[in-house]
């Protein structure tokens, strides 16, 4: 029969549910820890996007100058990775987590603090210092908690907090910057910041290194009499599946030797060697590229293309944030679900085609001047696009060896971060040159830049596709190391 206070009580059920699907409550808890840090990243920048029209027009800025800002918190943060990355492979990683979003918070409260744009710029560059540590540092976390056959599934639920702070950001903020000051909603990110460092602090252990730490399912989760899955992978099954089809190694690329008595510079040569490592590298960026400028411009040009409130946008934010969601957590549930039907090519076919049915979709929803039209596609685009991430990240961790996923972040985080501080500022330059008469307030300019940048949003998915032939010999070398 069960507990009848929970059968009487749907969000306890569906409480219970999430942590039986994350595998347990320490799972749980490390879930929830990890992607608050990611949702405090996209929160900020989406902040950011809600409140160009306020800072604009308190700053006198124009839209180049207001991607700027991003701009140099992903280039600073791009800078900052390297050593940061070597630190996540040698050092402490909570406490270093712990430091950086301390950091963090100062330097959100000195953006809203800031007096002139030259001074939110200043906070920009603290901040993007600050966010660089959370990349190689979860990667590498991640990796040590979550067994490498559910890493996809457990990645969909940790990068849904990029998700939800974005939407946080471009509702909460965009209304706080609309009826106070853009001021206020920085200042509130900073005491959110603040109280994460003391959670990450009191509540998220630090694992073994090498995948010794990992976090199996418990089964005490499971609701009484509940059947295990038969289809469920076994710890190891990505390294299994490569064994059973009799896939070898590259010989010349086994890591026979301590990694951490390397220089920066071998570490780096031996990542670029790894042809499936280059790739992802390379479609991660485009992605980022083109997400970094959606979410800096989406409010400006939704307002003025379809001419609507902010409040009323921040009514259907919701949506395309559900449908973003959805598109998360399912692409790595059914990724790992097909890995364990032996589809080793899985973690790369799902990402090519993510990135390829959001271009499809996007570009008329973004043509449409009618919502009721451009909604559903703009949704259904947004969803495909979330979609490529956990797969995407759980082929990155099964190809590098583990005593180097901090390295390897970084490495992926200086791309990525340099080409989201290009981003903001060149769709906002792209859009001030497409700005015909009346452009500016149109969203004319902004609506061509966004169809432009589609492009290579397209080609991302022709990039990911010549990775299957490289993934399955680069996995089986990365099993390979010697421990």
């Amino acid at each position: 029969m069960g507990d009848p206070r929970h059968q009487r009580n749907p969000g306890a059920q569906l409480a219970r549910r999430v942590v039986r699907q994350l595998g347990g409550s320490q799972r749980t808890r490390v879930v929830l820890l990890l992607a608050a840090v990611l949702a405090l990243n996209s929160a900020d920048t989406g902040t950011i996007g809600a409140a160009a029209a306020q800072l604009e027009r308190d700053l006198g800025i124009s839209n180049a100058k207001l991607g700027l800002l991003a701009t140099v918190s992903s280039g600073v943060g791009a800078l900052a990775s390297v050593p940061l990355g070597v630190l996540a492979d040698r050092t402490h990683r909570v406490r270093l987590l712990v430091l950086t979003i301390a950091l963090w918070a100062i330097a959100m409260a000195a953006g809203g603090l800031a007096p002139s744009y030259w001074w939110l710029l200043l906070s920009r560059l603290l901040l993007g210092a600050a966010v660089a540590a959370s990349g190689p540092v979860v990667a590498s976390l991640i990796g040590d908690f979550i067994p490498p056959a559910d890493r996809a599934a457990v990645l969909g639920w940790i990068l849904t907090g990029e998700l939800v702070g974005a939407a946080i950001g471009l509702v909460v903020g965009g209304e706080i910057a609309a009826t106070l000051s853009w001021r206020y909603a920085f200042l509130l990110l900073a005491v959110v910041s603040g109280g994460l460092a003391v959670l990450l602090w009191k509540l998220l252990p630090e694992p073994a290194r090498g995948g010794a730490g990992w976090l199996a399912a418990e089964g005490g989760d499971r609701e009484p009499g509940a059947r295990t899955e038969p289809t469920r992978p076994t710890v190891d099954r990505m390294h299994a599946v490569v064994a059973a089809r009799g896939i070898q190694p590259a010989r010349d690329r086994i890591l026979t030797e301590d990694p951490n008595c390397w220089s920066l510079r071998r570490a780096m040569i031996y990542l670029l060697d790894i042809p499936t490592n280059r790739l992802l590298i390379v479609a991660s960026a485009t992605g980022y590229f083109f997400f970094a400028g959606l979410r800096t411009f989406v409010i400006v040009f939704a307002v003025r293309h379809f001419h609507i409130s902010q409040t009323a946008l921040g009514g259907l934010v919701p949506i395309i944030g559900l449908a973003a969601v959805a598109g998360t957590i399912l692409s790595g549930r059914l990724t790992d679900r097909a890995l364990a039907r032996g589809r080793t090519g899985v973690r790369i076919v799902v990402p090519a085609f993510g990135y390829t049915v959001a271009a499809i979709c996007f570009a008329p929803g973004m043509w449409a001047s009618n919502l009721l039209v451009a909604l559903p596609l703009i949704a259904l685009g947004t969803a495909a696009l979330a979609a490529a991430n956990p797969p995407l990240d759980a082929a990155r961790l099964d190809i590098v060896p583990g005593r180097l996923w901090g390295r390897a972040e970084s490495l992926r985080t200086v791309l990525r971060l340099a080409a989201e501080s290009l981003a903001p500022a060149s769709f906002g330059w792209l859009a001030d040159q497409l700005a015909g008469p009346g452009g500016g307030e149109s969203g004319t300019g902004l609506e061509y830049t966004f169809l432009i940048m589609l492009v290579p949003l397209l080609a991302n998915g022709l990039i990911l596709l010549t990775a299957r032939r490289h993934y399955p010999v680069d996995v089986a070398t990365a099993a390979a190391a010697k421990p």
